[in-house]
């Protein structure tokens, strides 16, 4: 050991012997911060906030379940929040054949499933393509072109789009799937894009080195890791074409096609007095949406703070 190191590690080996300044027995540094934390002082005006925000979603929801499951009578003594006495089903099978829940659930599910698969697929392509081309104008225009449709909703350009759909023979569940694909293609281009820039290119040019295409990085490399950043514009797409309501009517010519949001409106005046029907219907529509967003809101939330992060 040189004598120059000498007095470095004579004064590390003081500041180890020199013990830490301790008061009375039980108040030493770590006791102190234990205390610290337990003494936080709650945040009222914030939890007030909060707990307004969470009646605001479960009074109504629990109007409409206490509704549903009360008979004719009970549903007319003006009061929606009385629990119900017996608890009745009629409603919900009445609603099962006033609407023909099964057929309308098919229609429903094939258009929320196809919008799903086509919006993950055609924004993956394309916030593939625009972050690794950055550089370059025509897919940096296209990004913001893609960023500027999201200021267009669907009830500006409804009447051309019906118009054209009728003309090409989409005025069909096919046609909403398009349509509703197109219209959730910009926010999730956004999302998509943010994702894969926190992805490091060393990991794609690792791959091409070992000789994989373009298509091979993507399939086999990237798409894997945006699994997160899927599943959270897939919930959005779940969701918006799931309880869409103005797209399917407008679009769909025939009744015997509609989706569940309409056939509840073509059956608005059969409710008009059976407000028991009406929620249970309402009820029985909402059930897959709630039950999807709980079982997916983990990857939501983690792909939204993935993508917000460039790691």
């Amino acid at each position: 050991m040189t004598a120059l190191n000498q007095p470095a590690l004579a004064f590390e080996q003081a500041e180890l012997t020199v013990p830490e300044r301790q008061g009375p027995a039980g108040t030493g540094p770590a006791r102190r911060r234990s205390r610290r934390v337990g003494m936080e002082r709650v945040n009222w005006s914030t939890t007030t906030i909060l707990v307004l925000c969470a009646l605001t979603v479960l009074l109504p929801l629990y109007v409409t379940v206490s509704m549903a499951l009360k008979s004719g009578t009970q549903v007319v003594d003006g009061n929606a929040f009385s629990l119900p006495s017996p608890i009745s089903f009629d409603g919900f099978v009445q609603a099962w054949t006033l609407t023909k829940f099964p057929v309308g659930l098919a229609i429903s599910l094939l258009v929320t499933a196809g919008t799903v698969v086509a919006t993950i697929i055609l924004a993956a392509f394309a916030s593939y393509a625009i972050a690794r081309n950055w550089d370059r104008k025509l897919f940096r225009y296209s990004f913001f072109y893609l960023l500027a449709a999201m200021f267009i909703p669907f009830p500006v350009v409804a009447l051309p789009q019906i118009q054209l759909t009728g003309r090409v023979g989409l005025d069909n569940p096919l046609g909403v799937i398009i349509l509703a694909t197109m219209f959730q293609l910009s926010f999730s281009v956004l999302l998509f894009t943010a994702f894969l820039r926190s992805i490091p290119l060393e990991l794609e040019e690792s791959a091409r080195i070992d000789g994989a295409t373009t298509w091979q990085t993507f399939w086999q490399l990237i798409f894997p890791l945006l699994a997160p950043m899927s599943a959270t514009v897939g919930i959005f797409a779940f969701l918006y074409a799931w309880n869409d309501f103005m797209m399917p009517s407008l679009i769909i010519s025939d009744p015997a096609l509609q989706t569940l949001p309409v056939r509840q409106n073509l059956f608005q005046t059969q409710f008009s007095n059976n407000y028991n029907v009406a929620f249970a219907s309402y009820l029985m529509a909402m059930a897959p949406a709630i039950v999807a967003y709980l079982f997916t809101q983990r990857w939501v939330m983690a792909g939204v703070t993935q993508g917000a992060v460039k790691g």
